[in-house]
């Protein structure tokens, strides 16, 4: 059986305070893009391991046991002991490290693999609270539409948004910049308005009401990033913005205007027509 995880971006992100517990507060809009890995997953006649994971496309760093597919088995083996070993492929296409949630969009969709071809039966309530055990940001891929999130980022908010008439262009650098590092580099400051009330103008207000406040610290310590925002202004976006902490840099464009692709081949630039 095979699912084809797609990533996300954010419209907006505002920092609201850190939490007791660590984490931060905040607010964004998730919204789903069409670039996707390849997940399989085939039931295995290994006695040895549980979970025989093998890759290809775009390097993943660390150990196998850290990649959130093994880790949404071993979440779902504790409740359901009868589940067999599996042999899982995954071939990476969405850029690591780039905040695009691709990791996370891997990890839910594994739940959701594992619930539909061993027949788990698990509401899709039960598949958020088991994705939210494997990162934050992990829920919004089960429901995978357009969201308002706040909380750590778990709590959803469906919203609607009408982007089908535009064309995003994705850059990426050679950058990997850490979620800890730049969330320890946060200055925190009011939002006169919410992301919510933004994203509901104009999209030509946008430019100057859409926030990531990720931006500001994140473009000191890596100006390359804030020279791809600027080209995408020059080339004629209506909008641009990093997504989450880094290192992806999207504009929103009109379908008929023409990007010039001056950047390093070293880069990864994509552009697509929005489906949403």
């Amino acid at each position: 059986m095979v699912l084809f995880p797609n990533c996300k971006i954010n419209l907006g992100l505002n920092i609201i305070g850190k939490r007791p517990d660590g984490y931060h507060n905040l607010e964004t809009v998730f919204f789903p893009v069409n670039i996707q890995d390849a997940l399989e997953v085939i039931k295995s006649d290994n006695t040895k391991d549980e979970v025989d994971i093998s890759l290809s496309g775009v390097s993943i760093k660390g150990n196998h046991e850290d990649n959130l597919c093994f880790k949404a088995f071993a979440l779902l083996k504790k409740d359901f002991p009868q589940l067999p070993a599996i042999m899982v492929h995954l071939h990476k296409t969405i850029p690591t490290g780039s905040g695009l949630g691709g990791g996370s969009a891997n990890g839910a969709s594994m739940l959701k693999l594992l619930n539909q071809k061993f027949a788990l039966g698990l509401s899709t309530e039960q598949l958020l609270n088991y994705a939210l055990q494997l990162g934050s940001d992990c829920p919004f891929f089960i429901i995978n539409k357009p969201c308002f999130a706040t909380g750590r980022g778990e709590l959803l908010e469906p919203v609607s948004i009408d982007l089908s008439g535009y064309k995003f262009v994705f850059i990426i650098p050679d950058i990997h910049v850490s979620t800890s590092e730049a969330f320890s580099l946060i200055k925190f400051s009011l939002h006169s308005k919410s992301v919510k009330q933004v994203i509901r103008q104009p999209i030509e207000t946008w430019k100057k009401e859409l926030r990531n406040d990720f931006e500001e610290p994140v473009f000191e310590k890596y100006p390359e990033l804030k020279s791809i925002k600027a080209k995408m202004y020059e080339s004629g976006a209506i909008y641009a913005s990093m997504s989450g902490s880094g290192g992806t840099v999207y504009g929103m464009f009109r379908k008929e205007t023409e990007f010039q692709n001056d950047f390093p081949e070293t880069y990864f630039v994509k552009e697509l027509i929005s489906e949403l």
